[in-house]
């Protein structure tokens, strides 16, 4: 615990270890054998992960129920998709890319005004939200920059100037997308298509940006642990690193990093209100997600 104390109080994360020199992994961040991705069970078997296009969704009835199907086809057996074409600019992700790199490779005194583990606050810049908590193995190897963007986000004064010019516009695509992928989510289920989105599926919205400093250890630690996403739906941007794996079938599969695409993950809220609405029997149709 003092070690972990240490560590916060310097208000640096894992960035400022690395700025100042560290040559091996502090004992904080060193996963016990079992927990590290090597010993994890895996299988022969080779997966594609799902791509969906989403082009021509709104003109053509056809492709529209196709898209749907593959919707609901991808969240029953992965949990997880992918899409293209999805209406985002390209410059409006490479700018939210470059924003939150340039956030964290700040001066440790400019980012340090940011820092806190009040998770009241709407602009929350800290190194792993769990440090603290006993059923952890280990911290990770990662800093975050969190924003409360809906349904009351702060004022733009308020916002790291690295990301005050791209947030507000970047938002507002993700939550229009992610309507969007409620609906089709709806449809799949066999529902009215606003019925997610009545349920305020949509009603807030947080971004969360990670950041992985180079590590001089990485067979001992670990970027994010295992686990499962406690929202309604994630709408997640890969730079062109990778690393990002998913669960599936027992055998950890790449998510490969696609110029353009964005990564989709069914979360535990959306599961749990699924579940419930066909436990009460307002639906008949049988199926919900899982992963």
């Amino acid at each position: 615990m003092s070690e972990l104390k240490a560590f916060d109080d310097t208000k640096a994360g894992v960035k400022g270890l690395v700025d100042a020199g560290i040559t091996k992994v502090p004992q904080i961040f060193i996963l016990p054998p079992k927990n590290r991705p090597e010993s994890l069970d895996t299988s022969e078997k080779q997966f594609i992960f799902p791509v969906i296009d989403l082009e021509g969704i709104d003109e053509d009835p056809i492709k529209h129920k196709e898209i749907v199907d593959k919707v609901r086809d991808a969240s029953e057996t992965w949990g997880f998709f992918q899409v293209v074409n999805h209406g985002i600019p390209t410059s409006v992700l490479e700018a939210m890319l470059q924003g939150t790199r340039e956030f964290f490779e700040q001066d440790i005194e400019v980012k340090k005004q940011y820092y806190t583990r009040d998770i009241t606050k709407k602009v929350v810049h800290t190194s792993n939200f769990d440090l603290y908590s006993p059923s952890v193995p280990a911290a990770n190897w990662r800093d975050s920059l969190f924003f409360s963007m809906a349904p009351n986000p702060p004022s733009p004064e308020e916002f790291p100037r690295p990301c005050r010019g791209i947030l507000m516009d970047y938002s507002k695509h993700v939550m229009e997308l992610g309507c969007s992928l409620l609906g089709l989510l709806s449809e799949g289920l066999g529902l009215d298509r606003c019925h997610l989105e009545d349920m305020d599926c949509a009603e807030g919205l947080g971004v969360v940006g990670h950041y992985y400093p180079p590590c001089p250890q990485p067979e001992l630690t670990i970027g994010t642990n295992k686990h499962s996403d406690n929202d309604f739906i994630t709408v997640l941007l890969q730079d062109d690193i990778g690393g990002l794996q998913v669960l599936h079938q027992n055998q950890w599969v790449d998510v490969p990093p696609t110029p353009g695409a964005i990564v989709v993950n069914i979360g535990d809220l959306l599961q749990a209100s699924i579940l419930f609405h066909f436990l009460i029997g307002k639906n008949e149709h049988n199926t919900f997600f899982r992963y």
